[in-house]
């Protein structure tokens, strides 16, 4: 197995794909480059051992959210949207469309490490060793299903496609059950990074995401429940 993290860098920039190239080999990445979204659905199915993609919004032909979805059918690798637009809608969009976190443009090579280096460490640890194993454990939810062995979750014997991060906020919430966990504890929980008030809106998209997916009615949810001033919960079986 090569031990080397591989970085899908997606841009149509060339400039701006050669200067993430040169900043992440010189940490020991290995990267590889695709000059717009078409390009990048194809390297990622080309290449199942991808383990991060930094995907820009604004290309031609095949947008970077219209790509993130499509990679979302293939790969559940994190994918980091670094981008101009920087409206909490724009925001709101990459989310959405199965993003899983956010930089924009201009950044600090400081905050790209940063970003990198959180979004690899869970991704990595929730292939190889997950934090939220339960020891392997089948769980039910009403009539939903983890397996947490092969980090599967079903309703009826359908599969539920959720994202790498979708799945680790479901498992937080799972270990905690009966407590009430506020955004905050849900950001560092999952995210490992310090709180900001922004993140707030961040975890409200990935909760409404994990709704629309395993609720049968997400406008009136009942597995993940939200508890009025303390935040969101998951109630004893």
């Amino acid at each position: 197995m090569n031990s080397v993290q591989q970085i899908l860098v997606v841009d149509d920039d060339a400039d701006i794909r050669e200067v993430l190239r040169v900043q992440l080999e010189n940490k020991g990445y290995m990267v590889l480059e695709a000059v717009n979204g078409i390009k990048a659905v194809e390297a990622v199915s080309e290449n199942p051992d991808i383990d991060l993609i930094i995907l820009d919004i604004m290309m031609p032909e095949l947008s970077g959210t219209e790509a993130c979805e499509e990679i979302r059918k293939i790969s559940s690798a994190p994918i980091l949207f670094l981008t101009a637009k920087s409206k909490v809608s724009d925001k709101e969009t990459a989310y959405e469309n199965g993003g899983d976190d956010y930089l924009v443009k201009p950044f600090s090579q400081a905050e790209l490490f940063m970003k990198v280096q959180s979004l690899l460490r869970r991704y990595v640890v929730y292939k190889g060793k997950p934090e939220y194993s339960l020891n392997n454990a089948e769980i039910h939810l009403q009539d939903i299903l983890i397996d947490t062995a092969n980090h599967g979750v079903y309703r009826e014997s359908q599969r539920i496609d959720l994202t790498d991060t979708e799945f680790q906020v479901l498992m937080y919430l799972v270990k905690n059950k009966g407590k009430a966990k506020d955004a905050k504890a849900i950001y560092e929980g999952v995210w490992n990074e310090k709180f900001l008030p922004a993140s707030t809106n961040t975890i409200m998209v990935h909760i409404l995401n994990l709704r629309k997916k395993l609720e049968l009615d997400f406008n009136s949810p009942t597995i993940i429940r939200t508890i009025w001033g303390k935040g969101y919960q998951i109630d004893e079986a």
